[in-house]
């Protein structure tokens, strides 16, 4: 199973995602903000990154370029109830060619799983750059 990191403000959000994947066999670490998160990723590399967009102080777009330079091999889904507040700067992550795929809170537990056995299956495959849900 792989190492799934989650940088979330929501700490439902956080549990839900939390306990899905424990559930599932994932080793998880959970982070509350940018810093905290960024922190994580240089700690222990993820296998997965589940992000958030719309947090207080570092938003999801910033972290995001962060984590380019930190792990740029890590699959990163942005999870969002505000993806078109951050189109713009999610356009142009995409243009310099960072690499993630976006999905819309709220995801049930169905959800999660499907995204992590996909990435983290034996078979799993590396996440290309996609701006929409």
């Amino acid at each position: 199973m792989g190492h799934v990191l989650i940088i979330d403000d929501d700490s439902g959000v956080r549990d839900t995602f939390w306990l899905t994947l424990e559930a599932c066999g994932h080793n998880v670490t959970t982070a509350d903000g940018g810093a905290e998160g960024l922190a994580a990723a240089q700690a222990h590399t993820p296998d997965l990154i589940f992000l958030d967009l719309k947090m207080p102080g570092m938003n999801g777009v910033e972290i995001l370029r962060l984590l380019q330079d930190i792990c740029p091999q890590t699959p990163v889904y942005v999870v969002t109830g505000f993806y078109e507040e951050f189109l713009g700067p999610l356009r142009e992550l995409q243009s310099a060619g960072v690499p993630f795929e976006v999905a819309r809170k709220p995801l049930g537990f169905n959800e999660i799983r499907a995204i992590a056995d996909t990435i983290l299956s034996p078979k799993g495959r590396p996440i290309t750059v996609s701006a929409g849900a």
